[in-house]
């Protein structure tokens, strides 16, 4: 069954965020990752703490854990804290 990496965010250094965003692309390769959504959210209902979501699909729950805890993945973290505050989901 596939996996599903939600991410729940809002910018704080788009200039960072631009590059995590491009390195992070790149990390998704080897584990079979693609994102299927991205964007700004609106919210039908409730309050929403972030202001985009990001919706990346693996084959597998064991892919998107291997994808997260990679050494490419750990590497680029801090360029990511420092782009955006964020929280990240698995639903899998």
């Amino acid at each position: 069954m596939s996996a599903l990496i939600i991410v729940d965010l809002t910018p704080v250094d788009k200039d960072q965020l631009s590059t995590y965003s491009a390195l992070a692309a790149e990390t998704l390769l080897p584990f079979s990752g693609e994102f299927i959504a991205k964007g700004a959210i609106e919210t039908l209902h409730g309050d929403s703490a972030f202001q985009t979501k990001v919706v990346i699909q693996f084959p597998d729950k064991e892919s998107a854990l291997n994808w997260y805890a990679s050494d490419a993945y750990q590497k680029i973290i801090p360029t990511r804290n420092l782009g955006m505050d964020s929280q990240f989901h698995l639903i899998g």
